[in-house]
Protein backbone atom coordinates (compact mmCIF):
# COMPACT_ATOMS: atom_id res chain seq x y z
CA UNK A 1 0.00 0.00 0.00
CA UNK A 2 1.33 3.45 -0.92
CA UNK A 3 2.02 5.70 2.06
CA UNK A 4 -0.05 8.85 2.43
CA UNK A 5 1.66 11.93 1.05
CA UNK A 6 0.40 14.26 3.76
CA UNK A 7 0.35 14.28 7.51
CA UNK A 8 -3.36 14.90 7.71
CA UNK A 9 -3.49 15.50 11.46
CA UNK A 10 -1.24 18.55 11.30
CA UNK A 11 -2.71 22.06 11.10
CA UNK A 12 -3.90 22.99 7.57
CA UNK A 13 -1.40 25.86 7.40
CA UNK A 14 1.55 23.68 8.45
CA UNK A 15 4.55 23.70 6.13
CA UNK A 16 5.29 20.13 7.22
CA UNK A 17 2.26 18.19 6.00
CA UNK A 18 4.14 16.65 3.09
CA UNK A 19 6.58 13.80 3.57
CA UNK A 20 10.14 14.94 4.16
CA UNK A 21 12.11 15.71 1.00
CA UNK A 22 15.49 14.53 2.27
CA UNK A 23 17.57 15.70 -0.74
CA UNK A 24 16.14 19.18 -0.27
CA UNK A 25 16.71 19.06 3.50
CA UNK A 26 20.31 17.93 3.02
CA UNK A 27 20.83 20.81 0.61
CA UNK A 28 19.57 23.20 3.30
CA UNK A 29 21.65 21.58 6.08
CA UNK A 30 24.45 19.37 4.72
CA UNK A 31 25.25 17.89 8.15
CA UNK A 32 22.01 15.89 7.88
CA UNK A 33 23.51 13.77 5.08
CA UNK A 34 25.53 11.67 7.54
CA UNK A 35 22.30 10.41 9.14
CA UNK A 36 20.10 9.75 6.09
CA UNK A 37 19.72 6.05 5.22
CA UNK A 38 17.58 4.12 2.75
CA UNK A 39 15.16 1.60 4.25
CA UNK A 40 14.06 -1.76 2.83
CA UNK A 41 11.32 -0.04 0.81
CA UNK A 42 13.78 2.34 -0.86
CA UNK A 43 12.63 5.36 1.14
CA UNK A 44 15.07 7.83 2.69
CA UNK A 45 14.87 8.39 6.44
CA UNK A 46 16.82 8.73 9.67
CA UNK A 47 17.15 6.73 12.87
CA UNK A 48 14.75 8.60 15.17
CA UNK A 49 16.34 6.86 18.17
CA UNK A 50 19.61 8.70 17.49
CA UNK A 51 19.59 12.14 19.18
CA UNK A 52 22.23 13.43 16.75
CA UNK A 53 20.05 12.50 13.78
CA UNK A 54 16.97 14.11 15.32
CA UNK A 55 18.89 17.31 16.03
CA UNK A 56 20.24 17.39 12.46
CA UNK A 57 16.75 16.86 11.04
CA UNK A 58 15.34 19.71 13.14
CA UNK A 59 18.16 22.00 12.05
CA UNK A 60 17.47 21.08 8.41
CA UNK A 61 13.73 21.74 8.76
CA UNK A 62 14.38 25.19 10.25
CA UNK A 63 16.93 26.01 7.57
CA UNK A 64 14.70 24.84 4.72
CA UNK A 65 11.38 26.27 5.93
CA UNK A 66 12.55 29.51 7.53
CA UNK A 67 16.13 30.17 6.43
CA UNK A 68 17.39 29.76 10.02
CA UNK A 69 20.79 28.26 9.24
CA UNK A 70 22.66 28.72 12.53
CA UNK A 71 20.21 27.16 14.99
CA UNK A 72 21.88 24.79 17.44
CA UNK A 73 21.46 23.14 20.83
CA UNK A 74 23.90 22.05 23.53
CA UNK A 75 24.05 18.33 24.27
CA UNK A 76 21.38 17.05 26.63
CA UNK A 77 18.82 19.78 26.03
CA UNK A 78 15.28 19.20 24.79
CA UNK A 79 15.31 18.82 20.99
CA UNK A 80 11.83 19.85 19.86
CA UNK A 81 10.01 18.19 16.93
CA UNK A 82 9.51 21.13 14.56
CA UNK A 83 6.16 20.08 12.98
CA UNK A 84 4.45 19.76 16.36
CA UNK A 85 5.88 23.04 17.60
CA UNK A 86 4.70 24.86 14.48
CA UNK A 87 1.21 23.43 15.02
CA UNK A 88 0.97 25.15 18.42
CA UNK A 89 1.91 28.44 16.75
CA UNK A 90 -0.74 28.01 14.04
CA UNK A 91 -3.46 27.24 16.60
CA UNK A 92 -2.35 30.29 18.58
CA UNK A 93 -2.72 32.35 15.40
CA UNK A 94 -6.30 31.11 15.11
CA UNK A 95 -6.97 32.28 18.68
CA UNK A 96 -5.70 35.79 17.91
CA UNK A 97 -7.75 35.94 14.70
CA UNK A 98 -4.76 35.46 12.39
CA UNK A 99 -3.32 38.83 13.29
CA UNK A 100 0.30 39.24 12.25
CA UNK A 101 3.15 41.66 12.76
CA UNK A 102 5.35 42.78 15.64
CA UNK A 103 2.41 44.48 17.40
CA UNK A 104 1.19 40.98 18.30
CA UNK A 105 3.24 40.21 21.43
CA UNK A 106 3.44 36.67 22.79
CA UNK A 107 4.97 35.39 26.03
CA UNK A 108 6.63 31.95 25.91
CA UNK A 109 6.89 30.54 29.44
CA UNK A 110 9.92 28.22 29.66
CA UNK A 111 11.36 29.03 26.25
CA UNK A 112 14.38 26.73 26.72
CA UNK A 113 17.71 26.77 24.92
CA UNK A 114 16.00 26.13 21.57
CA UNK A 115 13.72 29.24 21.68
CA UNK A 116 11.73 27.20 19.20
CA UNK A 117 8.26 28.73 19.62
CA UNK A 118 9.44 32.34 19.29
CA UNK A 119 11.58 31.52 16.26
CA UNK A 120 8.68 29.86 14.45
CA UNK A 121 6.22 32.55 15.53
CA UNK A 122 8.46 35.31 14.20
CA UNK A 123 9.02 33.49 10.91
CA UNK A 124 5.39 32.47 10.34
CA UNK A 125 3.54 35.57 11.52
CA UNK A 126 6.08 38.29 12.29
CA UNK A 127 5.07 38.36 15.98
CA UNK A 128 7.32 39.71 18.71
CA UNK A 129 8.11 37.52 21.70
CA UNK A 130 9.24 37.58 25.28
CA UNK A 131 10.81 34.26 26.21
CA UNK A 132 11.01 33.45 29.93
CA UNK A 133 13.47 30.85 31.23
CA UNK A 134 14.55 29.73 34.72
CA UNK A 135 17.79 27.95 33.85
CA UNK A 136 20.73 30.33 33.39
CA UNK A 137 22.68 28.01 31.07
CA UNK A 138 19.63 27.50 28.85
CA UNK A 139 19.10 31.25 28.78
CA UNK A 140 22.71 31.83 27.74
CA UNK A 141 22.34 29.44 24.81
CA UNK A 142 18.90 30.83 24.00
CA UNK A 143 20.50 34.22 23.37
CA UNK A 144 22.43 32.72 20.44
CA UNK A 145 19.30 31.27 18.84
CA UNK A 146 17.19 34.36 19.56
CA UNK A 147 19.76 36.47 17.71
CA UNK A 148 18.66 34.75 14.48
CA UNK A 149 15.74 37.22 14.47
CA UNK A 150 15.34 40.70 15.89
CA UNK A 151 11.99 40.22 17.59
CA UNK A 152 12.73 38.02 20.62
CA UNK A 153 13.48 39.38 24.09
CA UNK A 154 14.65 36.94 26.76
CA UNK A 155 14.07 37.33 30.50
CA UNK A 156 15.20 35.14 33.37
CA UNK A 157 12.56 33.85 35.76
CA UNK A 158 14.17 33.94 39.21
CA UNK A 159 11.50 31.83 40.92
CA UNK A 160 10.81 28.37 39.47
CA UNK A 161 7.42 28.28 41.20
CA UNK A 162 6.18 31.30 39.23
CA UNK A 163 5.04 31.62 35.63
CA UNK A 164 4.11 35.27 35.11
CA UNK A 165 5.23 37.09 38.25
CA UNK A 166 8.66 38.59 37.75
CA UNK A 167 8.28 38.39 33.96
CA UNK A 168 5.23 40.43 32.93
CA UNK A 169 6.05 44.06 33.65
CA UNK A 170 3.55 46.72 34.76
CA UNK A 171 1.71 48.16 31.78
CA UNK A 172 2.73 45.37 29.37
CA UNK A 173 0.10 43.62 27.32
CA UNK A 174 0.31 40.34 25.44
CA UNK A 175 -1.98 38.88 22.80
CA UNK A 176 -1.28 35.42 24.20
CA UNK A 177 0.94 33.35 26.45
CA UNK A 178 2.13 29.85 25.62
CA UNK A 179 3.92 27.07 27.46
CA UNK A 180 5.23 23.54 27.06
CA UNK A 181 5.22 22.54 30.75
CA UNK A 182 7.38 19.88 32.39
CA UNK A 183 5.33 16.68 32.27
CA UNK A 184 6.89 14.72 35.13
CA UNK A 185 7.00 15.20 38.89
CA UNK A 186 10.51 13.79 39.43
CA UNK A 187 13.64 12.52 37.70
CA UNK A 188 12.58 8.95 38.48
CA UNK A 189 9.19 9.47 36.85
CA UNK A 190 10.84 10.99 33.75
CA UNK A 191 13.22 8.01 33.50
CA UNK A 192 10.34 5.56 33.81
CA UNK A 193 8.48 7.38 31.06
CA UNK A 194 11.55 7.21 28.84
CA UNK A 195 11.85 3.46 29.42
CA UNK A 196 8.19 2.94 28.51
CA UNK A 197 8.67 4.93 25.31
CA UNK A 198 11.73 2.90 24.37
CA UNK A 199 9.91 -0.38 25.04
CA UNK A 200 6.96 0.75 22.92
CA UNK A 201 9.38 1.54 20.09
CA UNK A 202 11.20 -1.75 20.56
CA UNK A 203 14.43 0.02 21.51
CA UNK A 204 17.11 -0.96 23.97
CA UNK A 205 17.66 1.28 26.99
CA UNK A 206 19.43 4.48 25.91
CA UNK A 207 19.32 8.24 26.18
CA UNK A 208 16.13 10.00 25.15
CA UNK A 209 16.29 10.86 21.47
CA UNK A 210 14.87 14.31 22.18
CA UNK A 211 17.02 15.05 25.25
CA UNK A 212 15.86 17.22 28.10
CA UNK A 213 17.24 18.86 31.22
CA UNK A 214 15.72 18.73 34.70
CA UNK A 215 13.63 21.88 34.30
CA UNK A 216 12.40 20.80 30.88
CA UNK A 217 11.23 17.34 31.92
CA UNK A 218 10.09 17.54 35.54
CA UNK A 219 9.05 19.96 38.29
CA UNK A 220 7.27 19.88 41.64
CA UNK A 221 3.83 18.39 41.06
CA UNK A 222 4.55 17.55 37.43
CA UNK A 223 2.23 18.78 34.70
CA UNK A 224 -0.77 18.81 37.03
CA UNK A 225 0.92 20.99 39.63
CA UNK A 226 2.57 23.30 37.12
CA UNK A 227 -0.55 24.08 35.11
CA UNK A 228 -2.69 24.53 38.21
CA UNK A 229 -0.16 27.08 39.50
CA UNK A 230 -0.25 28.79 36.10
CA UNK A 231 -4.04 28.98 36.14
CA UNK A 232 -4.11 30.46 39.66
CA UNK A 233 -1.48 33.04 38.75
CA UNK A 234 -3.13 33.98 35.46
CA UNK A 235 -6.02 35.70 37.27
CA UNK A 236 -3.57 38.28 38.57
CA UNK A 237 -2.61 39.21 34.99
CA UNK A 238 -6.07 39.01 33.44
CA UNK A 239 -5.93 42.61 32.26
CA UNK A 240 -2.55 42.15 30.57
CA UNK A 241 -3.08 39.00 28.47
CA UNK A 242 -5.88 38.36 26.00
CA UNK A 243 -5.36 34.58 25.96
CA UNK A 244 -3.49 32.21 28.26
CA UNK A 245 -2.53 28.84 26.77
CA UNK A 246 -0.51 25.75 27.63
CA UNK A 247 0.09 22.30 26.23
CA UNK A 248 -1.51 19.45 28.17
CA UNK A 249 -0.02 16.00 27.66
CA UNK A 250 -2.33 13.96 29.89
CA UNK A 251 -6.01 14.21 29.02
CA UNK A 252 -6.99 12.89 32.46
CA UNK A 253 -5.80 16.19 33.94
CA UNK A 254 -8.33 18.25 31.96
CA UNK A 255 -11.28 17.97 34.40
CA UNK A 256 -9.11 19.31 37.23
CA UNK A 257 -7.85 22.15 35.06
CA UNK A 258 -11.39 23.03 34.03
CA UNK A 259 -12.42 23.10 37.69
CA UNK A 260 -9.50 25.39 38.49
CA UNK A 261 -10.51 27.69 35.64
CA UNK A 262 -14.04 27.92 36.97
CA UNK A 263 -12.60 28.90 40.35
CA UNK A 264 -10.62 31.79 38.85
CA UNK A 265 -13.71 32.80 36.83
CA UNK A 266 -12.32 32.46 33.31
CA UNK A 267 -15.07 33.53 30.92
CA UNK A 268 -14.03 31.21 28.08
CA UNK A 269 -12.12 27.92 27.98
CA UNK A 270 -11.11 26.03 24.85
CA UNK A 271 -9.46 22.64 24.42
CA UNK A 272 -7.73 22.30 21.05
CA UNK A 273 -6.71 18.79 20.02
CA UNK A 274 -3.41 18.25 18.25
CA UNK A 275 -1.72 15.14 16.86
CA UNK A 276 1.45 14.21 15.02
CA UNK A 277 1.53 10.59 13.96
CA UNK A 278 0.53 8.52 16.99
CA UNK A 279 1.41 11.27 19.47
CA UNK A 280 -1.65 13.14 20.73
CA UNK A 281 -1.70 16.32 22.76
CA UNK A 282 -3.93 19.31 23.28
CA UNK A 283 -3.79 23.02 23.97
CA UNK A 284 -5.71 24.37 26.94
CA UNK A 285 -6.67 28.02 26.31
CA UNK A 286 -8.56 30.43 28.54
CA UNK A 287 -9.34 34.12 28.79
CA UNK A 288 -10.91 36.52 31.22
CA UNK A 289 -12.20 39.19 28.83
CA UNK A 290 -10.97 42.08 30.98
Amino acid sequence: MKKADTKDLLHPRSRFRSRYDFPRLVAAHPALAAFVKMNAHGDAGIDYADPRAVKALNAALLADAYGLRSWDLPAGHLCPPIPGRSDYIHHLADLVDLRSGADVRVLDVGTGASVIYPLIGVCEYGWSFVGAEVDASSLHWAQKNAALTGQIELRQQRNAAQCFRGIILPGERFAATMCNPPFHASAAEASAGARRKQQNLGLKAQALNFGGTAGELWCEGGELGFVRRMIAESREFAAQCAWFTTLVSKSEHLPRFEKALRQVEAIEVRIIDMAQGQKKSRILAWRFGV
